[in-house]
């Protein structure tokens, strides 16, 4: 065999070589990392939550009406406690005449057992064309109702009404307004009960 013949032979077998040496260094490398025991570090537990929930939706039915239909970006279930902590809740409440009632807020809290609940923390509710906001609301099952027992405020864009504390009675499609009423109202409100 001549010198270039050798040469031509010898090139292909030298880059299979490398390819093969490279090959099994990379199965080694790649086994490496495979098999080694992976480190977990800066891990937080919450030794308080039993359950911890990315999202949350639930519906509330009473002999088979809708009462409620809640959605929360998070929920933690409480060790010990029948509670669920909530995080961005949204709630469209429904009432008697089947009426919408929206509820938005940061964070609240919600009994398990008994399904109801209390919001506090840039919480608004709407119906129709007016808002409400308070520092805290409470909604009960039971009766069906939503409370605030701190100073709330509705607004319609044109008119306000301020009072120290409220309770809306969903299943009468009332509104009750207690201790230092005071409003100021427009012309141009709409033409409209409030529930």
């Amino acid at each position: 065999m001549s010198s270039a013949g050798k040469k031509k032979l010898i090139l292909p077998l030298v880059l299979l070589l490398g390819l093969i040496l490279a090959g099994l260094g990379a199965h080694y490398y790649i086994n490496h990392l495979l098999t080694r025991p992976i480190k977990l570090e800066n891990i937080e537990v919450d030794d308080k939550a039993a359950l911890k929930l990315n999202i949350l939706e639930q519906i509330s039915k009473k002999n088979g009406i809708t009462e409620w239909k809640l959605k929360a970006s998070s929920a933690t279930l409480l060790k010990d406690r029948n509670k669920a902590v909530l995080k961005d809740v949204d709630i469209v409440f429904y009432t008697k005449q089947n009426t919408q009632v929206l509820l938005t807020a940061a964070r609240g809290e919600l009994d398990t057992k008994t399904h109801d609940m209390t919001f506090s923390g840039n919480f608004i509710v709407r119906y129709q064309h007016y808002s409400l906001t308070s520092e805290t609301l409470h909604y009960t099952k039971k009766p069906h109702i939503i409370r605030s027992d701190s100073r709330v405020t509705i607004n319609d864009g044109n008119s306000v009404i301020k009072a120290d504390s409220m309770e809306i009675l969903l299943n009468q499609d009332l509104i009750i307004l207690k201790g230092h009423v005071e409003g100021q109202l427009s012309e141009n409100s709409q033409d409209s009960n409030i529930l």
